[in-house]
């Protein structure tokens, strides 16, 4: 899981460098702008939705346990409360679980500091 879980921050974090798109048709080329639109979140880039359905197609236990380390991470539940966190998370599930971790800005950051505050040891590349 650990290896998994790092990849899914790197990936989530490069979702979040992103900025809203600021010119949707320069008229020119990515060399001549110096590749300035590269982290701008266009309509065509289908990154975001990858990881939608990557998350999509974990199981429920999986989503849940995602949503329970976010909510550690983020000073909401402890450590210790692990077990009962994810299962709260499965209870209070009101729509999809991709939306609602992707619609938190720093959800890879939580995920980070709740895998260091229940000691897994995941390795960012």
């Amino acid at each position: 899981m650990s290896d998994y879980l790092a990849r899914l921050i790197v990936k989530v974090r490069g979702l979040q460098a992103r900025e809203a798109e600021v010119d949707p048709s320069p008229g020119s080329n990515p060399t001549d702008d110096q590749m300035r639109d590269a982290l701008q979140d266009s309509r065509g880039d289908l990154s975001r939705e990858e990881v939608r359905k990557e998350l999509q197609g974990l199981n429920d236990l999986q989503q849940a346990e995602l949503v329970a380390l976010m909510w550690i991470g983020r000073g909401d539940a402890e450590p210790e409360e692990w077990e009962q966190t994810v299962e709260l998370a499965r209870q209070l599930k009101e729509r999809p679980t991709p939306t609602y971790l992707l619609e938190h800005p720093l959800v890879a950051e939580h995920w980070e500091e709740g895998a260091e505050k229940l000691g897994l040891n995941i390795r960012l590349e």
